[in-house]
């Protein structure tokens, strides 16, 4: 395991003090847990998402940067990135809505479990997107990006190429180990506001991905 920076460092202590007040009071009292510690636009749901648009502005800037070094796979990669990164942000915070007082449409205050303006409390056919495509579907991804791909790429000469080509950051496997632990955590905490850091931890640790992944020189002109 590489050694860890400064960064990650502050990262993991901040995350250890997270969910270290979380699981407190998440068993002394669940109702300040409920509804200050991780209510809706509170510091927690709000960090997530300023964790997710950073990681994207970092991508977009990235992008920008080294644009006349790298070929077209390369654009694409990094744009596919950015944009679910903006995307997830925006969800976050339903895109605002709460900030500017913005009224949901018709069609979200009868189709979304909040009525607000987003696309992960839709529900449709009685059936929660949120349920079905960011909890189940994103677990799935998550353990193949976070435990197989790294093994396939440095065991596969092909998969490395493909995962630079298209600018794809493979993660450190303290990137790896955070999130088991954090994933591990959560059985500490009852309520189903605990998601909220769960959250939360994603953005931080896939900020720290971006920063410094195991294939860095995906990040450089000489690449």
């Amino acid at each position: 395991m590489k050694t860890l920076t400064n960064i990650d460092k502050a990262a993991y202590l901040f995350l250890i003090v997270i969910f270290g007040l979380g699981i407190y009071y998440a068993n002394t009292d669940l109702q300040y847990f409920d509804e200050v510690y991780t209510v809706e636009d509170g510091f927690v749901e709000n960090g997530s998402a300023i964790f997710l648009f950073t990681s994207s502005m970092l991508l977009l800037y990235r992008f920008f940067k080294f644009f006349k070094h790298k070929d077209l796979l390369w654009k694409i990669g990094i744009l596919a990135m950015a944009f679910v990164f903006f995307f997830g942000a925006g969800e976050e915070v339903s895109w605002g809505q709460r900030i500017f007082n913005v009224q949901s449409s018709e069609y979200f205050m009868e189709n979304n479990a909040q009525g607000e303006t987003n696309l992960h409390n839709l529900v449709v056919n009685d059936t929660k997107i949120n349920k079905l495509i960011f909890s189940q579907l994103l677990t799935v991804v998550l353990v193949i990006y976070l435990i197989i791909t790294p093994f396939l790429y440095r065991k596969f000469e092909w998969v490395k190429n493909l995962a630079n080509k298209f600018a794809v950051p493979i993660v450190q496997w303290h990137h790896t180990i955070s999130f088991l632990v954090g994933t591990a955590l959560l059985v500490f905490i009852s309520s189903n506001r605990k998601w909220e850091i769960y959250e939360l931890a994603f953005s931080v640790i896939f900020l720290l991905i971006f920063i410094k992944p195991f294939n860095k020189e995906i990040y450089s002109s000489n690449s």
